[in-house]
């Protein structure tokens, strides 16, 4: 069953707020990473390259957390409790989007020493739980 976020976590969202996304590593450890995220209705895209721990937690075990709390409001938090499925196709547009979101620049403009030939993988997270305070 999927969650439906709030409207106010979706208009955080739309801003160049960070979130942390946690996986589940092999040994049933978490693994968290801090990322940039779009929203597309109440689904969360997040890219990252083939290879990360990231990508290979997913592929194993789709379950995920992303923790959204945004830094001028410490005490107020989201927790998005669902499911990833990974893709290729379009990853590089999503990656030029974020960038365009929480820099204002493309990728290439924002880290132009970063390699961008790296095969990226987008991240769809369809929440199943929305708990938070604020």
């Amino acid at each position: 069953m999927t969650a439906t976020l709030p409207d106010s976590l979706k208009e955080l969202l739309d801003t160049p707020v960070f979130v942390t996304l946690a996986t589940i590593q092999p040994d049933g450890s978490p693994q968290a990473s801090p990322v940039w995220v779009l929203r597309e209705g109440d689904d969360l895209l997040v890219s990252t390259t083939v290879g990360t721990r990231k990508e290979a937690n997913l592929r194993r075990d789709p379950r995920v957390t992303v923790v959204v709390q945004p830094s001028d409001a410490p005490y107020t938090y989201a927790e998005i409790r669902g499911t990833a499925t990974l893709t290729t196709a379009g990853d590089r547009r999503l990656h030029d989007e974020l960038s365009s979101k929480y820099t204002g620049r493309t990728f290439a403009e924002f880290m132009p020493e970063a390699p961008h030939d790296a095969e990226r993988v987008i991240v769809r997270i369809t929440p199943r739980k929305v708990v938070g305070r604020g």
